[in-house]
């Protein structure tokens, strides 16, 4: 079913059976009650933090020893989802990258599989930074993604090398 179909019976709807529908949605679903409650209360910083901890967690979990990288990946498109800010959403996808950069640098070297999550995230990171004429303001982190990668294996240092002088020229 499309949307305008679903959006001829809303129509149909009065503001009372509208906001029930709502009410329901809101109880039975919790991404539909987080994405009203940043809707009714846009808390941008409470946001990022809840997610940001959701990033660390799947690199560093309470409970166990594996890390989980697409629970770091499903914590960015969770909170792209929500509408912040690009600079918040590049931020957060610069805490995966810099999260996962510590834990290879704590544990060791972790698979290819993994380098290349890590080093898509920073090319989508640097690619939103341009794009929203904010590369300035992240340089010096980006950089030291740099600095703490140029022991690390399978080609990771040499590729976001690459990334990065694509968007800051040879310097």
């Amino acid at each position: 079913m499309s949307f305008t179909t679903v959006k001829k019976e809303l129509i149909k709807l009065d503001k009372t059976k509208l906001i029930a529908l709502m009410g329901d949605l809101y109880k039975k679903h919790k991404n539909v009650q987080e994405y009203l409650d940043h809707f009714a209360n846009p808390d941008e910083k409470g946001l990022f933090e809840k997610y940001k901890e959701r990033v660390i967690e799947a690199f560093f979990p309470v409970r166990g020893w594996d890390y989980d990288l697409r629970k770091g990946k499903q914590a960015i498109a969770d909170f792209r989802k929500l509408g912040p800010s690009p600079r918040k959403l590049a931020d957060l996808m610069l805490v995966y990258v810099e999260t996962g950069v510590e834990f290879t640098n704590q544990f060791g070297d972790i698979n290819e599989t993994s380098y290349s999550s890590l080093e898509s995230v920073y090319h989508q990171t640097l690619k939103l930074l341009k794009k929203e004429g904010q590369l300035p303001k992240f340089e010096k982190r980006l950089r030291k993604v740099l600095t703490d990668t140029s022991d690390m294996g399978w080609g990771f240092h040499d590729t976001l090398c690459d990334y990065f002088f694509e968007y800051f020229g040879e310097a």
